[in-house]
């Protein structure tokens, strides 16, 4: 037995070696990990400024923190701009030398020193091109792709708190209050969303919290049929109704009996659910009911797309980026399906 499950339970070991054995789902887990992983540390790989500067035997990091054009002998109290030239010769004339990231672009820097129009194809300086605005594409892929995983992570989390919870208490006491509860989600579901959203867009301005705020409050109800299910089922097996008997509260018989057997199928749907977040943040923004505009973003690189049919490389390089991180977690989910699915047993004869 491997060294690394020597204290799991025989069911949850059973359960990685089912993961395991589906290695489509397990290789994708460990490649989108290793792509999630690395766009978290995006101002480390594509930055407009230097990750160290060394100037009078000093080291700064103007990545962490922020430094004045005249703390490098220039004449301005404003940031320094270190692609100037005027900046680098500063550094330079006393012997200094910077540290730069793999791509010298953030998500928003423009590029003034483009040799054509924008958007400009890929280049030795631009490898993806840049957008209609004189922005790297690469850049904007690395960090659009951390930002809308990071929300969907987000909208995911939230939302299944609030759809766990109400179908918990819808399965769990029944009667009127799971009739009210449905009469409820009936209509609420059928509200427009996208409506509400072009509302909201003309009243307040578009942020970030407002956003998952609306989303979130239109994307808890996928979760709620199956809980409700799972909490009907459960209420009344012989186990809950021993501790029922022995006068374990509600809560309490909510959260440590019924509840983990739930969250099996639960988390089943969560890879998928993440997965549609993504693509409904991606569908708002081409759509411009989205993140602020200053933001990076996936789809308004597939809106320039759209309108820039001269220029593929914005649509191409943003559908094969999607389709390729989603298809990963597409692959993952159906191995964490496998691995909570009794009807697959283990393929280790150690754990059968």
């Amino acid at each position: 037995m491997p060294q690394t499950l020597f204290r799991l339970t025989p069911l949850t070991q059973r359960r990685y070696a089912n993961f395991r054995a589906n290695k489509r789902g397990y290789w994708s887990l460990l490649v989108f990990l290793a792509l999630f992983s690395t766009t978290l540390v995006a101002e480390l790989i594509a930055n407009d400024k230097p990750l160290v500067v060394s100037h009078k035997g000093t080291l700064h990091f103007p990545v962490v923190k922020a430094y004045s054009e005249v703390e490098f002998g220039g004449e301005f109290e404003v940031e320094a701009d270190y692609r100037e030239p005027y900046v680098q010769q500063l550094i330079k004339n006393q012997g200094g030398w910077m540290l730069w990231p793999l791509i010298r672009f953030s998500h928003n820097t423009i590029d003034y020193q483009i040799s054509g129009p924008a958007p400009a194809p890929p280049s030795a300086e631009h490898l993806l091109g840049t957008d209609n605005y004189g922005k790297d594409v690469l850049a904007g892929l690395i960090y659009g792709v951390r930002l809308s995983f990071l929300f969907g992570l987000v909208l995911t989390v939230l939302s299944s708190i609030i759809g766990i919870t109400i179908g918990a208490i819808q399965g769990f006491f029944g009667g009127k209050i799971d009739l009210v509860g449905q009469r409820v989600i009936e209509i609420w579901s059928g509200l427009p969303m996208l409506f509400i959203l072009i509302l909201m867009a003309s009243i307040v301005e578009s942020n970030v919290f407002w956003l998952l705020g609306i989303l979130v409050a239109f994307s808890w109800m996928s979760l709620v049929g199956v809980v409700r299910a799972e909490f009907l089922r459960a209420r009344n097996l012989p186990f809950v109704m021993a501790a029922r008997a022995l006068g374990m509260g509600n809560a309490k018989l909510m959260r440590r009996h019924i509840l983990p057997n739930a969250m099996v199928a639960t988390l089943t749907f969560l890879p998928f659910i993440l997965t549609g977040s993504i693509t409904l943040l991606t569908s708002l923004d081409f759509l411009g009911f989205g993140l602020p505009a200053d933001s990076p973003s996936l789809g308004r690189l597939l809106a320039q797309g759209r309108t820039n049919i001269h220029a593929p490389w914005l649509g191409l390089t943003t559908v094969f980026t999607l389709a390729f991180m989603l298809t990963l977690l597409i692959f993952t989910g159906e191995a964490v399906r496998d691995a909570f699915d009794p009807r697959k047993g283990s393929s280790d004869p150690t754990l059968m």
